[in-house]
């Protein structure tokens, strides 16, 4: 397992994306990919993030996400299937079980496993190269620690645990930071991003004293990448 503190920190405005750090962790799958995989198989595509960065002419691509609306707005194409579904849903994988993938990727959603377990699982099944992204308890950490309220997501240390358990695959875990203009441009990021998956932390009395208190231009975060051995 391998370490790397603030391999893409960036700041906020100079990006103008909600989405930044979701973005620069799925250009590190793809990049990291040493082969050019045809047949996809993509799990929290979200609005296409990573498949706009595949730079390769791919066979097929089937997307996977339980947003009506995310999926909305992923780019079309012929040899592309988008699949309103849920990971934790073990009949998903069924549906997908005869499909020859070349490549499963998941950038920045499994954090969101019910049964992270039973996911990694399923996925070794599929016995296929993996290129996975989950973020961790460190994503946030000073504003969980001024808050004074416990993490939302897994350790870094027990996401590798279940992973070991299903999966023969290398660890790199990743912190970088994003800086703001002013902390209520980061609460707004934390609303808008994704990345707290829609959970509020706080309410409103409290949260506008957090604001008042915050002692970072920038936030945190945590990120564990699990890749199979043969990428």
């Amino acid at each position: 397992m391998s370490n790397a503190c603030h391999e893409f920190s960036r700041y906020a405005a100079e990006y103008g994306s909600r989405n930044v750090i979701q973005r620069l962790v799925a250009k590190k799958l793809v990049d990291s990919t040493v082969d050019r995989p045809r047949r996809i198989l993509d799990l929290g595509c979200g609005n296409g993030t990573l498949y706009s960065l595949i730079d390769w002419e791919i066979e097929r691509y089937v997307g996977i996400d339980f947003s009506a609306s995310m999926l909305e707005y992923h780019p079309r194409s012929p040899n592309v299937e988008l699949i309103l579904g849920d990971f934790n849903d073990p009949t998903l994988f069924d549906t997908l079980k005869d499909e020859p993938f070349d490549h499963i990727y998941s950038a920045s959603a499994l954090q969101w496993a019910d049964d992270l377990g039973a996911v990694l699982s399923n996925i070794a099944r599929f016995n296929t190269p993996y290129s996975l992204a989950v973020f961790t308890a460190g994503t946030f950490k000073t504003l969980h620690e001024c808050a004074d309220v416990a993490p939302l997501l897994r350790s870094s240390e027990e996401v590798i645990s279940i992973a070991e358990h299903h999966l023969d695959a290398r660890f790199e875990v990743l912190h970088t930071t994003l800086e703001f203009d002013s902390v209520r441009e980061m609460f707004r990021y934390i609303k808008r991003s994704g990345v707290s998956g829609g959970r509020r932390l706080l309410d409103v009395g409290r949260m506008k004293r957090l604001m008042e208190m915050y002692p970072l231009n920038y936030l945190e975060f945590e990120v564990v990448f699990i890749m199979s051995k043969s990428v």
